[in-house]
């Protein structure tokens, strides 16, 4: 539980979620513009579409970081060194 708290998890915490939030800034701002383009009716149904594919997107890319994480189990072996498939990310 102390790992949790130590400063350079705190640091990796602070600095992802301030990425997190400038890339959700930057998706409202690009479908804000790419919404304004279509008639003023399907203007609202654009944007909330953008945004949940946005957030599902996010979701699903962490899910599958989680799952690289995880592959820890060798592949195969060069020069002695055993490869998993986290290690070839």
């Amino acid at each position: 539980m102390a790992e949790f708290f130590s400063a350079e998890t705190l640091i990796a915490l602070a600095t992802l979620t301030a990425l997190e939030i400038v890339l959700g800034i930057d998706n409202v701002i690009f479908i804000a513009i790419l919404s304004a383009k279509l008639p003023v009716e399907q203007q609202d149904r654009a944007r909330l579409t953008g945004i949940m594919l946005a957030v599902i997107t996010r979701i699903l890319l962490l899910f599958s970081i989680t799952w690289i994480m995880r592959l820890t189990a060798p592949l195969f072996t060069i020069f002695g060194n055993e490869i998993s498939g986290r290690d070839l990310i």
